[in-house]
Order: structure tokens, then C-alpha cells, then sequence
């Protein structure tokens, strides 16, 4: 007999008091593989979420996506009813999310050590800006101001040219939330062991900084500041995007030696594999521009389909670079389901990034795009907290749920 695939985080349940990205996006990660996830927001206006961005039919992208997974209630944090009732649910969860100003939960009476206090299990997971201590924990900060503090804006752009957004705003938002639900699982195994929880501190602008491969090292240990470069690398030539004769581009990445020599071939170019001049790695970062244009000059001779056919066939790394247009057309991304389809009640069928990763016995899974504001009260407020209708009414006229 078949056994049942079952979901790693099954009897696990989060209570997102988050906004915008990052701390819901750790939420959301928890609900991918089973947890089940608790979404609080303002009564009337919810989520900002709901209002980022792109929207289709009155019904907000972002928020379809990022609150995939979860069930939606509504509560006023700042009324003390609001609070009461955040802290009946702590007592019935094993994680709350949140990404409010540090202070901000502590000023509703609702900061780690008073809810603990409740719950001595609990998992408090915690995103801000500047992470809840030192002397910038109180400024406001979102993506964009995290990634430029946090270093990657800076390396943006080209050599002449002012620094640029790194392909999106939001990447410190979910990077963040990476390591938050990386940090949260980890708690969790803590607990397994001790029937402790704790308190997990993640800041969007340490989230960046922990990308950035040996950046901090090499100015550390070498002196060595390292500027813009474009779509360049420091530490490896070619390795870079490269124009077709179609008006396309490409990406080649050639990290040592071997590679190179493929490239080389697939060129029909053999020499410059021996050639003394860009044998060698070091060779070839001293000739960057050189090398560079070469290989440029060779992929300007093909159309895109012809350069990525022929370095396959020479097991070099390349790829397309892509638009999103691009990808919902690919069969790597139709074979494993890059793309998922859900149903929302509005919209229809709609597509969206799958799970990622994938687990072989305990298979994430999405039942549900983003949920309407306030659509579960009943279902968490009656049945979980067992609260009455007629004290659901008097939250409802009061303006609390």
C-alpha cells in the first residue's frame, strides 16, 4: 500500500502579525510545507500589501502570492480587545511572525517576554530594518533602503554610471524571510530538545550583507574595495552577458580553466585555450576587456538559439537571459512546475512561482492564493478560540475584528 505523503510542518501553527513582505513571506514559506498560518489584519483596510503594486479585477498580485497558504482574520492590535485576543491565540501557536518598528509590539503589550510568559514554547520571530538593538534599531527602513546600507546597491551599475536597483526593491524583503524560516526551523528542533522557545532577530540590511561572497574579507584582509563592474564578476573571465546577431543576449559563465578550453572549441578558437595570453585564470582577469570582446565578437556571428546549442553541446555554462515571457514558454519550467496554477474565487486560474525546495517524502504544498480580508474569523475566532456569535458581533460592531 501507497503511503500517504504527509507535510513536515503538520500541527505547527504561526500567527503572522506581519505587513508588506518580509516577515509574512517567512510565514508563508511555514505554510508551503504544512504549517498552518494565521494572518492578522486591519479590520477594513488590511494588509498595505493588498495595495502594492500591480493589481487585476480590484485584487492585489503581490498580496495573491505572498499570502498564499494562509487563513485571514482581522484584529485591531491597538485596542486592548485586540490585544486580548492576540493573546489567546498565542496560547494555541507555536510561532507569531512580525515585522513592526522595534518597541512598536512592547508599547500594545505584546513583546516577546510578556507573551512567553503565556506560551514558554513560543517562537517569536522578529524582522526589521536594522534588527531590534543598536543605535539605528528605531529608523524606518523597507528593501531598498536595507540594500543600500547592506551594500549590494553599490555594487550596482556600471563603472561610470550612478549605482542602480539590483533587479528589485524587494530582495532584501525576502531574503530576509529566508533566513527567518530557516532560523525558525531551527528554533523549532531547539524546542523539540528543551519545550523552550525563543526570540529570533533578523534584520533586512544583515540579510543583503550575508550575500555578498568574501566582500567583507577582501577589504578586511586586502585593502581592496570592490566597485561597480556592470554584469561582470571579479573573479572569473568570461563571465559575463554576451549580444547575439538576433538582438538577443546571452550569459556565459567560465570559472576556471577547463571551462575556458570548451569555450574555446565551441568558438573554434582552440588556440586561445594554449595561448599564453588567456590560458590561465589570472591571464585572463589581467585582459578582461580583451577576452571579453573576443567572445563577444564570436556570439555577435549566431543567433541566440545557435550559441546556447552549441556551448550545451560543449558542456559550457550558458543560458538565455530571460524575460518573464520567456520563461512561461520554457520546458524546464513546464517539466518540474516552476509554475503552479491556482484557483482564486475572483480571478480564476491564476500562475505563480511553485515551492521551492522540493522534499521527497514531505512535499510542500499550496491550497489557496492570498484569502479575503477577514474571510476565516469565524473559522479561527468560533472554532479555535471558541468565542461566541454574539461576542463575535459586539468585536465586530466595536470595530476590533
Amino acid at each position: 500500500m501507497k503511503q500517504e505523503k504527509r507535510q513536515a510542518l503538520e500541527e505547527i501553527r504561526v500567527l503572522d502579525l506581519a505587513t508588506f513582505i518580509a516577515a509574512p513571506f517567512c510565514a508563508t514559506l511555514l505554510g508551503e510545507f504544512g504549517a498552518e498560518v494565521i494572518k492578522v489584519e486591519m479590520p477594513g483596510e488590511g494588509d498595505p500589501l493588498r495595495r502594492l503594486g500591480e493589481t487585476h479585477k480590484g485584487v492585489g498580485l503581490l498580496w495573491l502570492q505572498e499570502a498564499r497558504t494562509k487563513k485571514g482574520v482581522t484584529c485591531d492590535l491597538r485596542k486592548l480587545e485586540g490585544q486580548e485576543i492576540v493573546r489567546d491565540l498565542i496560547q494555541r501557536c507555536d510561532m507569531v511572525v512580525e515585522n513592526f518598528r522595534p518597541g512598536t509590539l512592547e508599547g500594545w503589550g505584546l513583546g516577546y517576554d510578556s507573551l512567553k510568559r503565556l506560551n514558554p514554547g513560543l517562537i517569536m520571530v522578529r524582522i526589521s530594518a536594522y534588527g531590534q538593538t543598536g543605535p539605528y534599531a528605531s529608523k524606518a527602513g523597507f528593501g531598498r533602503i536595507a540594500q543600500a546600507f547592506g551594500g549590494i546597491t553599490y555594487l550596482t551599475g556600471h563603472p561610470d554610471q550612478p549605482p542602480v536597483n539590483p533587479g528589485s526593491a524587494t530582495i532584501a524583503d525576502y531574503a530576509a524571510g529566508l533566513f527567518a524560516a530557516y532560523a525558525a526551523l531551527a528554533a523549532l528542533q531547539h524546542r523539540h530538545r528543551t519545550g523552550l522557545g525563543q526570540c529570533i532577530d533578523v534584520s533586512l540590511y544583515e540579510s543583503v550583507f550575508r550575500l555578498l561572497d568574501n566582500l567583507a574579507l577582501t577589504y578586511h584582509l586586502l585593502g581592496q574595495v570592490r566597485e561597480r563592474m556592470g554584469s561582470a564578476t571579479p573573479h572569473a573571465v568570461p563571465h559575463d552577458h554576451y549580444p547575439t546577431r538576433d538582438g538577443k543576449w546571452v550569459a556565459i559563465a567560465c570559472t576556471n580553466d577547463r571551462m575556458f578550453q570548451r569555450l574555446a572549441r565551441a568558438m573554434g578558437r582552440e588556440a586561445l585555450a594554449t595561448d599564453p595570453r588567456y590560458a590561465a585564470a589570472a591571464s585572463r582577469l589581467q585582459r578582461r576587456e580583451e577576452v571579453d570582446s573576443l567572445v563577444a565578437a564570436w556570439t555577435r556571428t549566431l543567433d541566440l538559439r545557435p550559441v546556447v546549442e552549441l556551448l550545451d553541446a560543449h558542456e559550457v555554462p550558458v543560458s538565455p537571459i530571460y524575460s518573464i515571457e520567456d520563461i512561461f514558454r520554457d520546458p524546464q519550467y513546464l517539466a518540474r512546475g516552476t509554475l503552479v496554477e491556482l484557483e482564486d474565487p475572483v480571478l480564476g486560474k491564476v500562475r505563480m512561482p511553485g515551492i521551492v525546495p522540493r522534499m521527497s517524502l514531505t512535499p510542500g504544498h499550496i491550497p489557496s492564493p492570498g484569502p479575503r480580508l477577514g474571510k476565516h474569523n469565524r473559522d479561527v475566532y468560533g472554532s479555535l478560540l471558541g468565542y461566541s456569535d454574539a461576542k463575535l458581533a459586539l468585536l465586530q460592531e466595536k470595530g476590533v475584528i
